[in-house]
């Protein structure tokens, strides 16, 4: 069992920026690929960007490529989603989730989810 738990979300200008954490416990996530995903009211849950934990291979959705970035934090067990030139479009709840997969994008690669944290970005 993995037990992750977002912070950082908010209310931000468009074109601002913000960090969303996600703490990681339970088991060693050296295998483990860390990934982001959003939820806007009415949408599908989709892929933001993921991390590998070993090695630290990034992947990204082009709707953030250039805006985002994505890393982690061995000794603290966390990942990291930065946030720049944020638009009312990225408007969402932010998961964070954990998979054994290589190069997971899809929502059924991901065997644990956090709660989620808001992020609102007005125009």
């Amino acid at each position: 069992q993995v037990q992750l738990v977002e912070s950082g979300g908010g209310l931000v200008q468009a074109g601002g920026s913000l960090r969303l954490s996600c703490v990681a416990s339970g088991r060693t996530l050296s295998s483990y690929t860390m990934g982001w995903f959003r939820q806007a009211p009415g949408k599908e849950r989709e892929f933001v960007a993921a991390i590998r934990w070993s090695g630290g291979r990034t992947y990204y959705a082009d709707s953030v490529k250039g805006r985002f970035t994505i890393s982690r934090d061995y000794a603290k067990n966390t990942v990291y989603l930065q946030m720049g030139r944020l638009k009312p479009e990225d408007t969402a709840v932010y998961y964070c989730a954990v998979s054994g997969e290589v190069q997971a994008r899809t929502r059924r690669e991901y065997a644990y989810w956090g709660q989620g944290t808001q992020v609102t970005v007005s125009s």
